[in-house]
Order: structure tokens, then sequence, then C-alpha cells
């Protein structure tokens, strides 16, 4: 018999759908269970947080959070690997899919619950994966419920500008990378395209970021579309045949935007100050600190210390403005 593992998640979840992609590339038996009214019990049985994706083993054991998923599953399931043979890559790997989780998660949840359109769009369909009935009093009560959560990322008519920016520059960037190559490494799929793929699915999905993304960036919507059911197409690239497009992801991502608002997070938290501020290029952003990400940036650290005597990769890091995070 079969060993089936259940994921319980929402298609509006980016997290869930980021893990659901990966067990379908490592061709993992799952079972794709919904978390509504139906299947709560089974899922508060299971939880240790009220928090999706939750993947039951079929040995009873549960794991949350996506990033330990994953890990735990690549243990468990070597191959075929996400893992580059460079560890200076493996870094880097880890270093965007940080980054989607931490920061790509802003623009994605900001055009969802920012937009009217969106955000109609958005609670019709959590209403329908949550009730068996989604009554127009189900719609607007979740429309509600989110739109008021938008302060949790940092969302503001403030903070709009900054937010839309980096994810337009983004998608841009990350266009021009996957002109020649079908995956951000290379010829296959690595944690940085399940941790992009899974903010970047979501927007995709809703009306205003989704219609700029088929316009500005065609290459994304097809890596996206690919990514939905990842297949090996062949090797891992070189770091030398990835740095031309990469270096401008790190520097304008990652050094430009999420580093300045990691540092200005983690400092928040030591001085227990109830709101961060820091100038994001050029343009004040504000927002209550994460404790959450605080520790994810720890364990970011401690996978550097693994390869910071690699002088190619130190230097990359540093001319791109992403060192400053990890040495500090």
């Amino acid at each position: 018999m079969t060993a089936v593992y259940r994921l319980f998640g929402n298609e509006l979840s980016p997290y869930s759908v980021k893990v659901r992609s990966y067990l379908r590339f490592k061709a993992i038996p799952h079972q794709w269970i919904v978390r509504n009214a139906s299947t709560e019990d089974e899922f508060a049985r299971y939880a240790k947080l009220p928090l999706i994706p939750l993947l039951i083993t079929p040995s009873d054991e549960a794991l949350q959070d996506s990033t330990p998923i994953i890990e735990t599953l690549e243990e468990r399931f070597p191959q075929p690997s996400i893992t580059p043979d460079d560890p200076a890559l493996i870094f880097l790997s880890a270093l965007l899919e940080e980054y989607a989780d931490e920061w790509l998660n802003k623009p994605m949840f900001h055009y969802r619950w920012h937009y009217e359109a969106d955000a109609q769009s958005a609670a019709e369909r959590l209403a329908h994966s949550l009730f068996a009935e989604a009554s127009p009093q189900a719609v607007e009560m979740i429309r509600k419920r989110m739109t008021s959560r938008l302060h949790f990322v940092g969302s503001s008519d403030a903070t709009k500008e900054v937010i839309e920016q980096s994810f337009q520059r983004l998608a841009e960037l990350l266009d021009t990378h996957l002109a020649s190559r079908p995956y951000v490494f290379g010829a296959r799929p690595s944690l940085a395209d399940f941790g992009l793929y899974g903010q970047l699915y979501e927007c995709f999905s809703d009306p205003t970021p989704g219609a700029w993304l088929r316009q500005h960036a065609p290459r994304v919507v097809t890596w996206i579309e690919r990514m939905e059911a990842p297949q090996i197409e062949g090797a891992f690239e070189s770091r030398e045949e990835l740095v031309p497009t990469l270096e401008p992801i790190l520097r304008e991502a990652v050094g430009d935007v999420f580093v300045p608002w990691t540092l200005a997070n983690e400092q928040a938290l030591r001085s227990g100050h109830e709101q961060l501020e820091v100038v994001i290029r050029g343009r004040p952003f504000r927002q209550a600190p994460q404790k959450y990400h605080a520790k994810s940036l720890a364990m970011l650290r401690q996978k550097y210390e693994r390869v910071d005597k690699d002088p190619w990769l130190r230097d990359l890091l540093s001319r791109t403005g992403c060192l400053h995070a990890l040495s500090a």
C-alpha cells in the first residue's frame, strides 16, 4: 500500500502552494486537504499552531512551516535534489527563499487586500473554499477581516509605493533572468524557486498584480505555470553562468529593499520599540516589528556561517548590499 502524505492548505495560501509544488516535483504521494469547517477537527488534532500548511506524514507525524517542511523532506527524499552542488549557490538559494517568505509576502498581501477588485475576488474564493455555501455575508466578513490586517505586513497609503515598486522591480529582474533558463538556478528547481513561486503564484491569481505580470513579465508567468508541476529539464548552472542576471536581483530586490527592512526589524525588537522605521529606496517605511522574522534571520545567518570563507560569495554579497544582514 502506498504511503500517502496529507497536506492541509488552501489555494490562496502562498506557503501551502509552495509545499504542494515541492511534493509534486518529488512525486511524493500526497492528498491535498483544504482546511475548512469540515476538516477543522482533524487539523486541530495535529496542529501545534493554527497555521497552514500542515503536513501529516504516513507515520502520523505533524510538520508545520513551509521551510522546515521542505528541509525535512529533502533529507528523507534526497532525489531528485533541489540543492545545487556548489555550497555558495545553496546559500544564495536559501537567501532568495528567505526574501520571498519575508518580504515578497508584503506585496502579495498588499495587492490582494488593498484594492477593491482584488479583495472582492480573494474574499469570494476564500469563502467558497471555507464554507459549503458562500453567502454575500460570508464574503463581506472575510473581506473586512483581511483588509483590517493590512498593517501586519506594513501596507498603508504611506508605504504603498515602496511595496508595489519592490514587486514590479523584482518581477522585471526575474523576467530577464529567466530569459535563458527555465528555473532560477538553471534547468531544475531549487529552494529559491519554491519560495518565490508561492508568493508570485498568488499575485498572478489576483486581478491587479496578475494583469501587471501578464503585461510586463511574461517569462515570469510562464515560470509560474511551470512551477505548478516542476520537472528536471537539465542541470544546475555554474556561479559564472548565473551571476550576470542573478546579481541585479540580489542587489535591487534583496540588498536595496529586504536588507534595510530586516535590520530595522531586528533593531526594533532589540530596543523594544513598537514600530520599526526605515528608509527604503529614499522612502520611509513603518510597521510593527515581526518576531518570527528575527528567528528566520538567525537561521539564515547560521547557514551563511557554513560558507562565509568563500571569497567569491563574500564579494558578491558585499557588492550587492546583502552582507550587512548576515554579519550583523
